[in-house]
């Protein structure tokens, strides 16, 4: 076959120049494909175009190919390495000078900052399935202006400092999203008497830069951060004082999803079985989810979602076809019987059965710094049909191309980036190098496939949404404007923006945004990689996800610089998922699929009658879905802490004591705690505690009840080991019984303290790296330890970078997280995420009896010295204390560095009978 002719490939220029130019180039990169060694085809392309761009061989590629682009820019380049996250690759990593980033042993994957000159002795080992550049992520934010340059980390520090000094001196009226009115939230609230309570919701997005900011503010309460995830960027804040406006007493939750696709996946996971959460929302996608099956990120929501969680993401800003605002087309491979280099392949015919056009035009209004994506329906690790991707200028021009092989274990992907500036004339060519035919998927995003003026022919197709805001028992939400219209066009000559109901409600005239993604989603294998439609793989195979699920508001105020108005699907999302937490605090142990039921079923119908592709079922009230479920206050009585004195007058319970346990319980819930009782009873041998009920009678939401027990501890019990206290609380009340466990000491605690530390080198704590390093302690002759306290130590205090009188020297304490492990494996963490752009830390002493906890820690504190109290109870992993107690310390952010110097423990043990 020859290289394609002029009139049908390439219209638009004058003559045949441009396209013998553009089969001349990608008959250079098929050459290099060709060329490829067993070890470089586990590269990606443009990580093999780098290789080979710093040897003499190079010189030939770089002159055939002028206007190539890369991405890379340096000797060092982000990848995310698949296949392995042994310790034995880490190692390796470390040996080639290689940063590590994140680590996913689950998801097999490391992200790793690499020499581009150690890239082929990465991808020669056998456990290296394959390496690439680091996958980009981006939120569903639509900006209604020119963006600000972003601060330098200096900058944003000393600006959140102030802002958060500014904030605690004065207390402003709290801002409220319109969507909270838009929505009826608050006639909900006020109707149902429903709040939130007993409902745990969590947000994944960039990070929450401004937490402590919003927390001075009055804007939002304590947030359950997982350590060392609360990321960089706002995005994260300005969703939770959203989901905070709707459902004011549901607790709040946050982890990153931008350290990596598969730190994103441990994430999700770890929201709900670890942090317990009921609800979580992300407003996230990576570029490399996979269109036509569940990929790790999508997975990890089946997993929250098989395990009770409600999952709500958004369901993107890449415009739709109804609107004219898409990029994106999916559909089988069409031959077009020509070839566009000289090696192999042949190009795909977008036109199909109306002629021959191989090139998808881009619209030159959109053009800059476009991820596109290329998918087709093979099974994830298992491709073995080979297609390409090229982007070209108007002149033939190849500015960049993607044309990884696929032989049977690798993904059916690639991906092409536009220029950071765009161009004019820029256009994509997918060549099927070797294999079947496939369905296909190509995506601009952010862009639009354009008509060039009778030249090239944009075609666009439904279903923009992909990726896990597409898993199945996810809700994809679209996003409709609150208030005012979003503030500038899409493009140039775009009609103008829809403007929202607010201070009214939505209602059946309401509009989506332009640029919300539309659905259906095509799925054409399970998870599995097993086919749905075996032997079909075509554009009639597989199953149709409908997509969107619902549609919320966007376009609303938060507290937050840069989201002051606060528009895209990144806004509807948490607006939505906050509904349903109105849901499940009037309705507890309603199931998921009633909650479904309960949305979809209540939504107000909007654009096209019934379903249809941009909105899904409808818009959001929360009176109608509080109405159809009928949803009411529920109490929510709750055992505290309990205080317990020994009989005979002293001040500690010993073996063989008899003391009396008063044991409050307090209703936190929105109704009144009727016929509420307590049974206290302990596992511990020999224990015993009268009686074992106590009625409390009825408890007022707000307030708190008081009985006593008596304890009895037998005379055999060891000394310093604790009892345990078990307490049910049963009341009128769906959320019945609720239980906790407490601890109480036994024996008089020791008021000597015995102190222990770290003897080794200083050690260097390693740029943003997971590993990080861990000082070991040993302690012994104590036994059960009555007392912890650590220190990190140091013999002058200053905040001078590279300090070497500090306990621990670090620029930025605010990257740490520290994290204390006991002999018995039971952890706390210290610290993480706070202190700011303070400097060192040196006569610290983390005690749960300091009045200050380091969580209000400020840059204005550093040298950080004093007592502090720990970000969780030490009192909570202490048990035996003889052993080995080890101290990690991480950096969870990049630039700034330090070493871990001096740190110890002190520890109290149980007086004896012979002290």
């Amino acid at each position: 076959m020859s290289i394609v002719s002029p009139a049908a490939a390439w219209p638009d220029q004058a003559g045949k120049a441009a396209a013998d130019n553009a089969g001349k180039q990608i008959s250079a990169l098929q050459d290099l494909k060709r060329s490829q060694t067993a070890v470089e085809s586990k590269l990606d392309t443009s990580l093999v175009i780098a290789k080979r761009g710093t040897e003499a061989a190079g010189r030939g590629m770089r002159a055939a190919l002028p206007a190539l682009q890369t991405g890379i820019t340096s000797d060092r380049v982000t990848v995310d390495i698949r296949g392995t996250a042994s310790a034995d690759l880490l190692d390796h990593l470390r040996k080639v000078g290689a940063g590590i980033r994140t680590v996913s042993e689950r998801y097999r994957s490391v992200r790793a900052e690499v020499p581009i000159s150690a890239m082929e002795s990465i991808a020669a080992r056998s456990d290296v399935k394959f390496v690439e550049p680091a996958v980009g992520a981006m939120t569903a934010r639509e900006l209604s202006g020119k963006p600000k340059q972003k601060p330098s980390k200096d900058e944003k520090a000393r600006q959140i400092a102030e802002r958060t000094r500014q904030a605690m001196a004065i207390k402003a009226e709290p801002a409220v999203s319109e969507g909270d009115r838009a929505h009826n939230a608050d006639r909900a609230r006020q109707q149902f008497g429903v709040t939130g309570v007993g409902v745990k919701i969590c947000a994944l997005s960039d990070g929450i830069d401004s937490l402590q900011v919003s927390q001075a503010a009055g804007e939002l309460p304590a947030v359950d951060v997982l350590p060392g995830e609360a990321g960089d960027g706002d995005e994260g804040t300005a969703m939770l004082e959203i989901i905070h406006d709707l459902v004011p007493n549901a607790q709040l939750g946050f982890a990153t999803a931008f350290r990596s696709d598969a730190s994103f996946a441990d994430n999700i996971r770890k929201l709900r079985f670890e942090a317990k959460c009921d609800i979580i929302v992300d407003d996230v996608i990576y570029f490399k989810e996979t269109v036509f099956q569940d990929w790790i990120i999508a997975q990890a929501v089946n997993d929250v979602t098989a395990a009770g969680a409600l999952y709500f993401s958004s369901a993107g800003n890449e415009g739709n076809v109804v609107d004219g605002t898409a990029a994106h087309w999916e559909g089988d491979f069409v031959d077009s019987g020509q070839s566009i280099g000289k090696w192999a392949g042949t190009a795909h015919n977008f036109a199909g059965s109306n002629g021959v056009q191989i090139y998808q035009p881009i619209s030159d209004a959109s053009s800059a710094a476009v991820p596109v994506l290329l998918n087709w329906s093979d099974p994830i690790g298992a491709s073995n049909n080979d297609y390409d991707l090229f982007l070209l200028d108007s002149n033939g021009n190849v500015i960049t191309a993607s044309q990884n092989y696929q032989t049977g274990t690798q993904d059916a992907y690639e991906r092409v980036n536009t220029p950071g500036a765009g161009g004019r004339g820029l256009r994509l060519a997918i060549v099927k190098f070797r294999g079947e035919n496939r369905y296909l998927s190509l995506s601009a995003l952010r862009s639009r496939f354009k008509d060039t003026a009778g030249v090239l022919t944009g075609y666009n197709t439904p279903g923009e949404i992909f990726g896990h805001a597409a898993a199945k028992d996810a809700f994809a939400v679209a996003a409709a404007p609150a208030a005012k219209p979003f503030g500038r066009p899409l493009e140039p000559g775009d009609p103008p923006n829809p403007t929202g109901p607010f201070p009214g409600a939505f209602e059946p005239t309401s509009k989506v945004e332009r640029f919300t993604s539309d659905g259906p989603r095509r799925i054409i294998y399970n998870a599995d990689g097993t086919s749905i439609t075996p032997g079909n793989v075509s554009a009639t195979g597989g199953e149709l996800r409908n997509k969107p699920d619902l549609t919320a508001a966007d376009g609303v105020t938060t507290t937050v610089p840069g989201f002051e108005t606060f528009y895209g699907t990144s806004a509807a999302a948490p607006h939505a998922a906050a509904i349903a937490g109105l849901v499940l605090s009037g309705n507890p142990g309603i199931t998921p699929a009633e909650v479904r039921e309960a949305l979809t079923t209540t939504s107000v119908d909007i654009e096209q009658g019934g379903f249809d592709n941009r909105s899904g079922p409808g818009i959001l009230l929360a009176d109608r879905v509080l109405g159809y479920t009928g949803a009411s206050p529920r109490p929510l009585a709750e055992p505290q802490t309990p205080t317990v004195r020994a009989n005979d007058g002293g001040n500690y319970i010993d073996p063989g004591d008899t003391g009396t346990v008063t044991l409050p319980v307090a209703n936190r819930g929105d109704g009144l705690a009727a016929s509420t009782s307590v049974v206290l009873t302990s596992p511990t041998a020999g224990v015993t505690i009268t009686p074992r009920s106590r009625y409390y009678g009825s408890i007022d939401k707000g307030q708190t009840a008081v009985n006593n027990f008596t304890l009895t501890v037998p005379a055999n019990h060891p000394l310093g080991t604790p009892v345990l206290l078990d307490a049910r609380v049963t009341f009128s009340g769906v959320h019945s019984p609720t239980t906790a466990r407490f601890p109480v000491k036994i024996g008089q605690p020791s008021t000597v303290v015995h102190d222990f530390a770290y003897t080794g080198a200083p050690l260097a704590i390693p740029d943003n790296d997971p590993t990080g390093v861990t000082a070991p302690i040993q302690v012994s002759g104590i036994g059960p330890a009555s007392r912890v306290t650590v220190s990190i130590d140091g013999t002058e205090c200053t905040a001078t970078e590279g300090a070497t009188t500090v306990g621990l020297d670090h620029t930025y304490v605010g990257d740490l997280v520290g994290t204390l492990r006991s002999p018995t494996g039971a952890t706390a963490t210290l610290f993480s995420g706070n202190g700011s752009s303070g400097n060192n830390m040196c006569k610290v002493v983390f005690d749960d009896t300091a009045a200050k906890s380091f969580r209000d820690a400020l840059d204005i504190n550093a040298p950080y010295s004093g007592s502090w109290r720990p970000i969780q109870q030490l009192e909570g992993i202490i048990g035996s204390a003889d052993g080995t107690w080890t101290l990690h310390v991480r950096d969870a952010a990049g630039r700034d560095v330090g070493s871990l110097r001096a740190v110890s423990l002190h520890v109290s043990g149980y007086v004896t009978s012979g002290s």
